[in-house]
């Protein structure tokens, strides 16, 4: 049976408060249901918590040092308003890379979460450049 989708992405941190807050802030992912697992953590869904299935899971309570890059490099999300996104990032002081695709002209934008995992948001081709 071939894969249909991504399903979702699972994270690592020691820090769940500000991972939520990260993910809420710059990406409108929200907490919602969750089995009651014995592990502490939560799973984010889309369109501000409103989103059928779950797209981010996060497990916490890990120790800093379990908190290292396997051989998955990022996870993109498709989002829009490049121009507020980006405004955000520069007011809270993250570092990101814009760069757009040759002959495809999507806008890719990269930075790190709080625990170093990569994001990557694409944005339309016909979205404006940010200031």
């Amino acid at each position: 049976m071939p894969v249909q989708r991504m399903d979702h992405f699972n994270i690592l941190t020691d820090d769940l408060p500000a991972t939520l807050s990260f993910y809420e802030e710059h990406l409108n992912l929200k907490p919602g249901a969750r089995p009651p697992f014995s592990f502490p953590g939560a799973w984010l869904y889309a369109d501000g918590g409103k989103g059928k299935d779950p797209i981010l899971h996060v497990v916490a309570g890990r120790p800093k040092s379990q908190l290292v890059k396997g051989v998955i490099d990022h996870m993109a999300f498709f989002g829009s308003d490049l121009p507020a996104t980006v405004a955000r990032l520069k007011a809270k002081g993250i570092a990101y890379e814009l760069r757009r695709l040759p002959e495809y002209g999507t806008w890719q934008l990269f930075f790190f979460d709080p625990n170093g995992a990569k994001v990557e948001i694409d944005f339309d081709k016909s979205e404006p450049a940010p200031a």
